[in-house]
């Protein structure tokens, strides 16, 4: 077996790169995307574009007490999967999830456990006409723990699955909607 120099390592082009006798064709961006472990949580802020290429596979902190507006890239089947997890309950306005355009729908289940015990529910994305996802801390979740996962699977297709709380003393409603920016 040749013995491999760093020189050699900095010469590498991925292209010419091989495992076991195979190809790589993964670009660099994707390598890095897959590998870098330093960047799993993002800030979500007051508003963020999410894209395939920064956070696919990462947890996005619904992370401010304003609430955080999160839009997803539109949908093309890339199979990007997105997590976001609620690290700070909003005391003004909501948590919110929203497609990028007017072509894309969320279908899916999200679970909302009632802290009162008295009802729990599960509510589905239609598919086809629901685009938002609205925590607003009290009836439709959006506090500390709520989690959210949302899938790319095909064009203007998002699955979602999630666990919310509906807090006590409010009543569980439905999350989903249409259009609400």
């Amino acid at each position: 077996m040749p013995v491999v120099t760093k020189g050699d390592i900095q010469r590498l082009d991925l292209d010419t790169i091989k495992l076991q006798g195979t190809d790589v064709s993964a670009t660099g961006l994707e390598i890095n995307r897959a590998c870098d472990v330093s960047g799993r949580l993002v800030a979500g802020g007051s508003a963020l574009t999410v894209t395939e290429a920064l956070h696919d596979g990462k947890t996005i902190l619904l992370d401010t007490a304003a609430g955080t507006t999160a839009t997803l890239p539109a949908a093309s089947g890339s199979g990007a999967k997105f997590r976001f997890a609620v690290s700070v309950t909003a005391t003004s306005n909501s948590h919110i999830i929203k497609v990028a355009n007017a072509s894309d729908f969320m279908t899916g289940f999200i679970n909302v456990h009632d802290q009162d015990g008295t009802t729990a529910a599960m509510y589905k994305g239609d598919g086809s006409a629901d685009d938002t996802i609205t925590m607003n801390r009290t009836t439709t979740g959006g506090v500390i723990g709520d989690l959210i996962e949302i899938q790319d699977i095909k064009a203007n297709l998002w699955l979602v699955s999630g666990r919310i709380t509906c807090v006590a003393g409010s009543n569980v409603a439905d999350p989903f909607s249409a259009t609400v920016s």
